[in-house]
């Protein structure tokens, strides 16, 4: 399929192409990134490259949907749908995002989210969307949580990434959820 822009009152999501490759590059440059994500670190211009290929191939085969996040045109983080699993009982998709640092705070992740959980729901007919992290990521559950995820566990050494294995949180989204947030014992 083709990719899909998204807009909310303060932002465009669109797939990133060839033109973001400095921007997303230089992103990845905070130490932040890499340390909560499967981006690798040193982060090369390369990577962004290999990165930005590959959402094409994801949204052809409709087995990723990726969006830069974008406020007044400047790239301010990357979100997507990753491991889209489309199954005869419903398709369901893990959510992963990130923001550079200058835009954290300000509410731009939730906002894309919102509108990137609308799209999976309402017009891929997604039944399930989940929502992992290392363990310790704070800012990412608190994230996951006011979105209406509810928390799922926690599992030692389940997430992979170029620096190894690390104990994750686990988080789910339903389509039938009302999406209020609910207590999240890691977070208390």
């Amino acid at each position: 399929m083709e990719p899909v822009v998204l807009r909310t009152d303060r932002l465009e999501l669109r797939a990133p192409t060839a033109s973001d490759v400095d921007a997303i590059t230089a992103a990845c440059q905070d130490p932040e990134i890499p340390r909560w994500t499967t981006v690798p670190s040193p982060y090369t211009r390369e990577h962004a490259e290999d990165f930005v290929g590959l959402i094409a191939t994801g949204w052809a085969e409709e087995g990723e949907f990726v969006w830069s996040i974008r406020a007044d045109g400047e790239l301010i983080g990357m979100i997507g749908l990753h491991h889209v699993n489309a199954h005869p009982a419903g398709t369901d998709a893990e959510i992963g995002f990130w923001m550079v640092a200058g835009a954290r705070g300000h509410g731009y992740l939730s906002e894309a989210a919102r509108k990137v959980i609308d799209w999976a729901f309402a017009d891929r007919a997604m039944v399930r969307l989940g929502w992992r992290a290392v363990a310790g990521n704070v800012a990412s559950a608190r994230t996951a949580r006011s979105l209406g995820f509810h928390y799922e566990g926690f599992q030692r050494l389940a997430l992979t990434s170029p620096r190894g294995r690390d104990d994750g949180w686990f988080a789910g989204l339903l389509a039938t959820d009302d999406r209020t947030p609910v207590d999240w014992p890691v977070l208390a």
